[in-house]
Order: C-alpha cells, then structure tokens, then sequence
C-alpha cells in the first residue's frame, strides 16, 4: 500500500462538491457494518453506507457512486460497488442502497456487479496483515443522463465512460485493516 497510489491522479481534474454520510467520515474507519460478510469478516453485514450529497455544479444531469480500494493487493485494485444513472434530482442514498436487489436505489439507477462479481455493495476485506487500506467513496456529477454502459459491464468500464462526462466529484476516504491472525 502507497499513499500516493491516488486512482483519480490519471484523470481530468475536476471541481468538487460535498458528500457525507452519518456511517463513515473522511480518513476515519469504516463501521463493521460496511465491512464484508461475503468475504467472512467478523461482523461484516455488506452494508452501503448512507450518503447524502449537494453543491454539484449546474448541468448535472446524474450522479454515479462508485466505492473503490486503492490498496488492494492486485494490479487493478478492488470495486466494491459501481452504480450509474441515479439522477439528477436525488441527492441521496440511504444506508443499504446497495443491497442485492438495489431495493434502495431510485428508478432508472443501474447497479454493476462489483470485482467479486455480485451487482451489490460489498464491505471492506483487506487481507489479514496486509495493513490499512483506503476505500475512496465517490459521488460523481455526470453530464449525460444515461452512461449506456450496459448493466453486466465493469466498474472499470463504467469510470472510463464516465471519464469525458464527470463535472465534479466528491470523495469521502474511509478506512480498513484485518489486523495479522
């Protein structure tokens, strides 16, 4: 794990905006309720974190939410959660939006299946004794309404779409370690 393996370094600089959620703050740790049963972390319930964001610049037209771990031990990182085409006029997700069926997220908004191939939100599993990792939650303000990139496609597929179409971001930095067994 670096710091300065920054995912958004290769691309556009754009403005920002504010995002905040009542579950996670900036550089703190995750809850055990963001971290991931699927994978066997103790307490680990897959949880999405609630977000609520705003000051998104005028021409937004929707907002994609991705979740990614920076310190994955991998040459590509790890998605936990890729979700495009929510639109403009919602400025919020609760906590569990993210759940197998979507069933928190608002019509029209389409859920890819994450690195471990599941259209969810999945928690935080950093390898035990791998050390702490950095998951960069994202709201990204988008200039189309639709992405048109289709719902079995990767996260990786969907940031390189959206790359031309982002206006602003808005990132929260959460927190995670597996101490050594």
């Amino acid at each position: 794990m670096t710091a300065d393996n920054n995912p958004f370094a290769l691309l556009p600089q754009v403005p920002g905006f504010e995002v905040k959620s009542t579950a996670v703050a900036h550089n703190e740790a995750l809850l055990p309720a963001q971290h991931s049963g699927v994978f066997g972390v103790p307490g680990g319930q897959d949880i999405s974190p609630d977000l609520s964001w705003s000051g998104a610049p005028e021409g937004t037209k929707s907002f994609a939410v991705t979740v990614f771990d920076a310190d994955a031990p991998s040459m590509s990182g790890f998605w936990h959660w890729a979700v495009f085409n929510i639109p403009a006029t919602v400025a919020a997700l609760s906590a569990g939006a993210g759940d197998a069926a979507g069933s928190g997220l608002p019509q029209g908004a389409t859920q890819l299946p994450n690195d471990a191939r599941l259209p969810q939100y999945i928690g935080a599993a950093p390898p035990a004794g791998h050390g702490e990792h950095r998951y960069f939650i994202t709201v990204h303000a988008l200039d189309v309404e639709d992405l048109g990139v289709p719902s079995d496609g990767t996260p990786a597929y969907l940031t390189f779409t959206m790359a031309s179409h982002t206006l602003a971001r808005a990132t929260i930095v959460a927190t995670a370690e597996t101490p050594a067994t």
